[in-house]
């Protein structure tokens, strides 16, 4: 397990600008969603991107040892997993 975690950090690591990229263009379809659709919006794929978005950043920024990013996407994945629990 030990080994498993310190491979997938060294890939996140060598990918950390396209992860983070892919991450922040999740972030924005997401939001964008809710503008767009209004009521209609599929709140759960919304929610569920959200939270998706939040680990692939919080792990970049746990990489690059930068707290405040942390802390923002630590608490995107609680809001997430409050919005994924409510849309269900």
């Amino acid at each position: 397990m030990r080994r498993l975690l310190a491979n997938l950090n060294e890939v996140v690591g060598r990918n950390v600008r396209v992860i983070e990229m892919v991450g922040v263009m999740m972030r924005i379809a997401s939001f964008s969603l809710v503008s767009w659709l209004g009521p209609k919006t599929p709140f759960l794929l919304v929610w569920s991107l959200n939270t998706l978005d939040a680990l692939a950043l919080s792990w970049c920024s746990m990489i690059k040892r930068d707290l405040a990013y942390i802390l923002l996407n630590v608490f995107w994945i609680g809001v997430g997993l409050v919005g994924i629990y409510r849309a269900i």
